[in-house]
């Protein structure tokens, strides 16, 4: 949504935008277009969903990369509980308890790495894309951050207009 794609058959998603689908979706155009690089951008729980395709990545070499968003939160959920029931207090179930994804991602042979500040997210990114492996950036954010542009203090403010 907030990334100009500049040519033809350059971003592969669902209208619906279901959960689950970016990594396995990845996955298949890296095993399409194996000289192309692949990055996915895909939320925590989005990722938790089905990042055990790590294991197929690996066995397959399918080097492509996984940025995991983590909020630490199912941000869309969150966002519509925070417009729908204002106030704190009306939030449920959509705190997540995540692994460390770098060890996950290790633990099945790929590359990982862990990135904490904006800034070094480029380095981040280059590491994982030269890794010559399946790769992982596991990108820390905060659930305040909710959606870009959109934060949950400023979702709260706007209640009620």
């Amino acid at each position: 949504r907030f990334y100009r794609h500049r040519a033809c058959r350059t971003q592969l998603a669902p209208t619906s935008g279901a959960m689950g689908y970016g990594y396995p979706a990845a996955l298949a155009a890296k095993s399409v277009h194996p000289n192309r690089d692949v990055i996915c951008i895909a939320g925590d729980g989005d990722y938790l969903m089905t990042g055990q395709e790590i294991a197929t990545a690996v066995q397959y070499g399918l080097n492509a990369v996984v940025v995991v968003v983590d909020n630490g939160t199912y941000g869309t959920i969150r966002m519509h509980q925070e417009g729908h029931y204002p106030g704190a207090d009306r939030v449920i179930a959509t705190d997540l308890k995540n692994p460390d994804f770098v060890k996950y991602a290790e633990a099945f042979g790929a590359f990982g790495i862990r990135c904490e500040r904006t800034e070094d997210f480029p380095a981040a990114l280059e590491a994982a894309r030269n890794a010559g492996r399946p790769a992982l950036v596991h990108l820390i954010t905060s659930a305040e951050d909710i959606a870009p542009n959109r934060t949950i203090t400023g979702l709260r403010a706007n209640q009620g207009r």
